[in-house]
């Protein structure tokens, strides 16, 4: 006789989950609180559809935190192996410039959905719309308020895949939060991560430049360093060179300090290369550092509002900021506009398989449990990992 699986929430984690898991061994149901899956999944695409990344999977499970968090999960379902699987349902990928894995051209992210909730429904797992999990029942049953009424459902496995704190419009809340305290399950308060920092620009400068990029660049933070770009908001810097740096930069904030971070506005010479250029370009120091150092038009107004005249005019002192402009974070963004979040159910609650310590037979996956990567694909890829992981440990018992 078939063993029952319920999975709570119809995420990225919950689609790979029910993909692999053995339908000869198990009936599978999918109870998601919405009208319809992975909504988070199709906002996550608006911007552009990041499936994975394509870089080396040694250097792969480095982008997680805590270091190692997830590692057996992603060497178990690699990048590769995630390319591999949408092909085989259909969806073909490119590996664009940056190294990111996208659909192809003119295959968008409800198109990728679609084609893995037809394979679920070819499988025979079940879909249960508007069914918002509100607990266990004192005999150990999942409890749901439906559109018309409660459902209780008594399973022989329970996976919870109820995502993080972030976009709300998309059914994600930390309201399940207190259902999981309150059964003794150890949890941490979510917290805002690739998002927005605050920066607390002069008037004169974001009026300026508001939107505009600066790019190739690095930022770093607590002895951690990232490439890439980040643009310029009235708020402050957001963008995939400053993501990266959501735990060091979180640490401090928590602590209840300012968090510190240094931008590299010249990345590719070092700090005497660029006083040698200053001192000797025969030029004024505006046209210097737009004609012979090749700084945007961003760049230098950074350092022509935010540095003193004589700071800007001193050429060892300039030469030493443009390679670390110090600058000065005092808030992250607002938890619903993040991107993800760090925080949910602590690590130390769950074993190795993501089965829930307190609560035998019930297993959290997703983002929903407290762990971080950067943008660019490693959030879907972490998710979908961790999905197939467990569905192959329940394979095997």
């Amino acid at each position: 006789m078939k063993q029952s699986v319920s999975i709570v929430g119809g995420g990225t984690a919950a689609l790979f989950l029910a993909s692999f898991l053995d339908k000869e061994k198990y009936t599978v149901t999918i109870y998601e609180a919405n009208s319809s899956l992975g909504r988070k999944f199709l906002v996550a695409g608006d911007g552009g559809f990041n499936l994975t990344h394509s870089e080396p999977i040694e250097r792969f499970v480095e982008r997680y935190t805590p270091q190692g968090v997830l590692q057996k999960a992603l060497l178990d379902f690699t990048n590769e192996n995630l390319i591999s699987w949408l092909e085989s349902i259909g969806i073909k990928t490119f590996i664009g410039t940056s190294g990111r894995v996208f659909p192809e051209k003119g295959i968008k992210p409800i198109a990728v959905l679609k084609a893995i909730q037809d394979k679920l429904i070819e499988e025979g797992v079940s879909i249960q719309f508007n069914h918002k999990w509100t607990g266990w029942s004192v005999g150990g049953q999942l409890e749901f308020k439906t559109d018309k009424d409660t459902a209780t459902v008594k399973s022989s496995v329970n996976v919870f895949a109820l995502g993080g704190g972030s976009w709300k419009v998309t059914g994600s809340n930390d309201l399940w939060l207190k259902i999981f305290s309150k059964n003794k399950v150890k949890t941490a308060p979510f917290d805002a991560a690739n998002c927005a920092f605050d920066i607390g620009w002069p008037e004169t400068f974001v009026q300026k430049n508001q939107g505009q990029a600066l790019k190739n660049i690095t930022i770093s933070c607590d002895g951690t360093t990232q490439k890439g770009e980040v643009v310029v908001t009235e708020f402050g810097l957001e963008g995939n060179a400053i993501y990266g740096l959501t735990p060091q930069i979180q640490k401090q904030l928590s602590n209840g300090r300012k968090a510190k971070i240094e931008i590299d506005l010249k990345k590719s010479l070092d700090e005497v290369s660029v006083f040698n250029k200053l001192k000797n370009s025969g030029l004024n120091t505006t046209s210097c550092l737009k004609k012979v150092l090749k700084l945007s038009s961003v760049q230098i107004d950074l350092l022509r509002f935010l540095l003193s005249k004589e700071e800007f005019t001193n050429h060892s002192v300039l030469a030493q900021k443009i390679k670390k402009f110090p600058l000065t974070i005092g808030s992250a963004a607002p938890l619903d506009e993040a991107i993800s979040t760090t925080g949910g159910i602590a690590l130390e609650a769950l074993k190795s398989n993501f089965e829930i310590k307190e609560l035998p037979n019930n297993y959290c996956v997703g983002e929903m449990v407290d762990w971080n990567a950067p943008t660019g694909g490693y959030l879907i890829q972490g998710c979908a990992s961790m999905g197939v992981f467990l569905a192959r440990e329940l394979n095997r018992e």
